[in-house]
């Protein structure tokens, strides 16, 4: 898996949504554990019936799920349930492990992100991915946006020292290194790397921003910073995070699914999930009787 991260990240230039979700009256058809979402625009990012594997090994099981725009969705629960194998769907990172195969359909804005249509490269430009490991280039600070933006085509000097310069003050990075563009990357603290990795990511403007256990090897500062830009984020990208700290998702999602066992038990407003869940499951996970 290091080394899918790695083609990923070189290749970007960073060395089911089921029906009764948004249609029809709850009721005794009313999938159990899923919200009926209230009419209105469809989700930026739809999964329908995937199932996913590792060889013969089956990982994920007949996953439904919508993203909505500008909404935190927190993926919640055990290590090895297929979080983290999930979101590298949504952006066919997946695929760059040999052997694996998918079922089903995975929509971004309507398009099957798996049809010939689709380039994985563009696709990886749109949906965005921040790993678990901050995992900055021995390079500049300045030359980690940088590179991301002449690797995709990007020649004007002008535009480009705009883009590095917007992405740190989104990413609230710039306060801290306008000075020391020409530094190294790697003399970062590891919360202030984890922020020039997303400034990496949002300079080469995607729609969608994948986060995996982004707060993982952070101390609770750092935390707490990235948590203060996932939800200023939120106001112009859909955000996907994988994450075994319940109270992070308490704190900076909108809605909250719960996998176990490569299945999508439960889905729904992350307030309601957390005080009032409708799989017995879920709540053993909550409560921490398993997990």
């Amino acid at each position: 898996m290091h080394d899918a991260v790695i083609d990923y990240e070189r290749q970007m230039g960073m060395e089911n949504f089921h029906p009764s979700l948004v249609r029809g009256p709850a009721g005794a058809d009313a999938e159990p554990g899923r919200e009926r979402r209230p009419p209105g625009p469809e989700p930026k990012l739809t999964a329908r019936g995937v199932n996913f594997y590792y060889g013969s090994k089956q990982a994920l099981r007949g996953i439904s799920i919508g993203f909505s725009r500008r909404r935190v969705t927190a993926i919640i629960g055990p290590s090895g349930c297929g979080k983290s194998t999930f979101i590298r769907l949504l952006n066919r990172m997946q695929e760059l492990v040999p052997g694996t195969r998918m079922e089903g359909e995975i929509l971004l804005d309507g398009m099957d992100i798996m049809s010939p249509a689709c380039d994985p490269p563009e696709l990886r430009k749109r949906v965005g991915m921040v790993f678990q490991k901050p995992n900055p280039f021995p390079k500049t600070i300045y030359e980690n946006i940088a590179y991301g933006l002449e690797v995709n085509g990007a020649r004007d000097r002008n535009l480009i020292e705009e883009k590095v310069v917007d992405s740190l003050k989104k990413a609230a990075l710039w306060g801290e290194v306008k000075d020391r563009l020409k530094d190294s990357a790697l003399g970062l603290s590891g919360g202030q790397q984890q922020r020039l990795c997303i400034a990496r990511c949002l300079a080469v403007e995607p729609e969608v921003i994948l986060f995996d256990e982004p707060c993982a090897s952070l101390d609770p500062i750092s935390t707490g910073k990235v948590e203060e830009l996932i939800l200023e984020l939120k106001k112009d990208y859909t955000i996907v995070i994988v994450t075994h700290n319940m109270q992070q998702a308490a704190r900076v999602s909108d809605r909250t699914a719960f996998f176990l066992m490569g299945e999508l038990v439960e889905e729904g407003d992350t307030e309601r999930i957390f005080k009032a869940p409708r799989d017995r499951r879920t709540e053993d996970y909550i409560t921490g009787r398993f997990g």
